[in-house]
């Protein structure tokens, strides 16, 4: 790695998940018995719901059109190529209709410059399968300084998250015969240098924490069995996950160790070539990164130091090898104010570049360090003021060229080239996606609702220009609230031709837990707090019918994992508010989510169940508010069996529960998949008809897809 940073290992922790062995079924609960993931009985009642919900939604004409029109966006060879430089080469994954499950691909810059550039493909994916007899899904490559020959490959079986790691000599095109090779596990595989790497995995009893991520991570010699790799660190049982990583950067090579005690909390350690640690001694809650010669600090929390305090939501940085011999001095690079948070920071050869959300829009911003201290210009770009700004260093450690991609929910997606050492320069614009759906006929808005607490909450709103305020349209509101991830705009074209181009109305709510105003609005709900991102949501949805945009009988809302955590609560404790629910990939069971797959490492977000934390737990548990006695709008779950990460069973047990008590429920359980619910387009266009499909019959009176579709045009 060029740098090492906490960012990458948060990312790999919310999209990663781990394996328990189930408890036996207690009397207290007659649905348990779903949490079977792959029983016999289980699947069975799985695929006799999966058939029920095809007969009702899948085989009408008006579906067969808005499944191939998802379809035709994923597959589309139009799509922009995202690459990352390796190298002298350019990589890209891309997936399209010759391409199921996808091809590693490469070319240079020079190409990538071209409206149609050629590329070399290094590995086909669907005929590796073939040839193996495998359902590999892609989960990314390391390739080895300064050669980048040897590269080691992360599979997954069937998008789980468990994968496993093998090496490819890039050079051959073929997997390196006595390579490097992890079994099947969460965890990782990372270069140290030709011979030797860090391995974090499953090494056994005991060597797992009890989120099911790894525990110990040893230093593996190649030609040595994986039993022989020595410890580096162990961490504790209740630990979250320990990893390590070396920093490969010219001039600044380094080793690091990272114990994670849970999101948001966890230790730093330079990994000494005798093999002592030294804890960079910062705050736990602190997104800690380590670049070239700079520590750059993001505080969750207020932190005093070398008789100074800095204040939560900052940015802060310092001379690295200073900090380590006891130096205190740091930089303020940003400041939040009651409006603006860090949406990121980084860091080119020269350069830190700063990209701050001001009410949920982006400001890009150069920085400079020089005699005199930082220098601040900004960043030249022309991007829709209703819209996202996403900025990436290139090649951090040889140049100060950005790649910059704009996009909006009516604005199809742009990649440009920047300059940091230019900012005034305006950007190259590389590549474009191109429009999926009519958008002229649409605008996008930004308003605020009321919370209960009277905090202002605010919402992106996309509708027609000449919609009637009558309350009738239909309305599609969707949302998150957690883990301090940020909902901002981007360009769906799926979304467009299913749902826009039908003249509904989407809406994306930034409600708290999430991070659009950094570390104070996601912590505003955590645990005890839960309650405001609920209350926030609902405002919202009542926000919109105050204003006639919508009404409860046109209102439908959706999200997925600890968004189905949300909208799972929105059926369940605001049920007046909507007329549709869809729950996907969700978080149900509230008091068994630790004992379920990766739910224990969640437990800083959430509370403990099974302490006195239940108390305020059960107040946001949808399985143990339903209430046989009371109305519910219809509602439709979707999961994954290959789900890793949040257990299936929560949104089979919900659904039995409420199909026992004669409620109206669809479920779908896609076998492939892992979290994301499908392993290739064909399953993720067939999985977002159902859930759009589902949304417009009950939300828009019964009018089918096609036919609201002529109303557009």
């Amino acid at each position: 790695m060029s740098r090492f940073t906490q960012a990458c290992l948060f990312a790999s922790l919310i999209a990663a998940g781990a394996a328990h062995a189930q408890e036996p079924a207690v009397a207290t609960d007659p649905h348990q018995w779903l949490e079977d993931v792959t029983g016999d009985k289980q699947l069975a009642w799985v695929r006799a719901q999966n058939a029920k919900t095809d007969a009702a939604l899948a085989t009408t004409p008006g579906f067969k059109q808005m499944e191939a029109g998802i379809r035709e966006v994923l597959d589309s060879d139009a799509k922009i190529p995202g690459v990352q430089k390796i190298g002298r080469w350019y990589y890209n994954f891309w997936k399209d209709k010759n391409h199921e499950r996808g091809i590693w691909r490469r070319t240079t810059l020079e190409e990538y410059r071209k409206p149609n550039p050629a590329w070399e493909t290094i590995i086909d994916l669907d005929a590796l399968n073939k040839a193996e007899g495998e359902n590999w899904v892609w989960h990314g490559a390391d390739c080895l300084r300064p050669a980048y020959e040897r590269c080691l490959v992360a599979l997954s079986r069937g998008g789980a998250d468990a994968d496993v790691t093998r090496e490819f000599d890039v050079s051959k095109k073929a997997w390196v015969e006595n390579g490097f090779f992890r079994p099947e596990a969460k965890g990782g595989l990372g270069w140290i240098d030709q011979d030797n790497v860090y391995v974090y995995t499953d090494f056994g009893a005991g060597t797992m924490t009890e989120s099911g991520y790894p525990r110990v991570v040893k230093r593996w010699k190649r030609g040595t069995p994986l039993a022989s790799a020595q410890v580096v660190y162990e961490g504790k049982a209740d630990d979250m996950y320990i990893a390590a990583g070396h920093d490969d950067t010219p001039g600044y090579q380094r080793d690091f160790v990272t114990r994670t005690l849970a999101f948001y909390n966890d230790e730093l350690y330079l990994l000494g070539k005798g093999g002592e640690l030294v804890k960079v001694d910062v705050p736990n809650s602190a997104q800690k990164s380590v670049q070239r010669q700079w520590l750059g600090l993001e505080l969750r929390e207020p932190w005093t130091v070398g008789g100074k305090t800095y204040k939560a939501g900052s940015f802060i940085v310092a001379d690295f090898d200073g900090f380590i011999a006891g130096k205190r001095e740091f930089d303020v690079l940003f400041e939040p104010s009651e409006r603006t948070s860090l949406a990121s920071a980084t860091i080119t050869r020269n350069h830190v570049v700063l990209n701050v959300l001001d009410d949920v829009k982006n400001r890009v911003s150069v920085l400079t360090h020089g005699e005199d201290g930082w220098t601040s210009q900004p960043l030249r770009i022309g991007a829709d003021e209703i819209g996202t700004t996403s900025v990436g260093a290139v090649d951090a450690d040889e140049s100060d060229l950005l790649w910059v991609t704009t996009t909006g929910y009516l604005t199809p997606t742009t990649l440009l080239l920047a300059d940091a050492s230019a900012p005034a320069t305006p950007p190259q614009a590389l590549k474009a996606m191109p429009a999926f759906f009519d958008a002229s006929r649409d605008v996008v808005e930004q308003h605020f609702a009321t919370s209960k607490d009277g905090t202002q909450v605010p919402y992106f709103l996309v509708r027609p220009k000449d919609l009637e305020l009558d309350g009738t349209n239909p309305t599609l509101l969707y949302g998150y609230g957690g883990f301090e991830i940020s909902m901002t705009p981007g360009y769906s074209g799926g979304l467009g031709r299913a749902w826009l181009d039908k003249g509904g109305v989407y809406v994306v709510a930034n409600i708290r837990g999430g991070g659009e105003y950094g570390p104070r609005w996601h912590q505003a709900a955590l645990k005890a707090n839960r309650h405001k991102a609920y209350e926030d949501f609902a405002a919202v949805a009542q926000d919109l019918v105050k204003r006639r945009i919508t009404s409860p009988a046109h209102l439908g809302v959706q999200g997925g994992s600890n968004g189905g955590l949300l909208t799972g609560n929105m059926l369940t404790q605001y049920p007046e508010l909507f007329g549709a629910v869809v729950v996907q990939v969700p978080l149900l069971d509230m008091k068994r989510y630790n004992k379920l797959l990766a739910g224990a490492s969640w437990m800083a977000e959430y509370g403990n169940p099974d302490t006195a934390d239940w108390e305020f737990i059960k107040t946001f548990s949808p399985y143990h508010l339903f209430d046989a006695g009371k109305q519910y709008p219809p509602v439709i779950f979707l999961t994954s069996t290959r789900d890793d990460r949040v257990h299936p069973g929560h949104a089979r047990k919900m659904a039995a529960k409420m199909i026992e008590a004669g409620k109206d429920v669809t479920y779908y359980e896609n076998i492939e998949g892992g979290h994301g619910g499908a392993a290739n387009n064909a399953q993720a266009a067939h999985m977002s008809a159902l859930a759009y499909s589902f949304l417009w019959e009950r939300l828009s009176g019964g009018a089918a897809p096609a036919a609201a579709k002529d109303s557009r045009k």
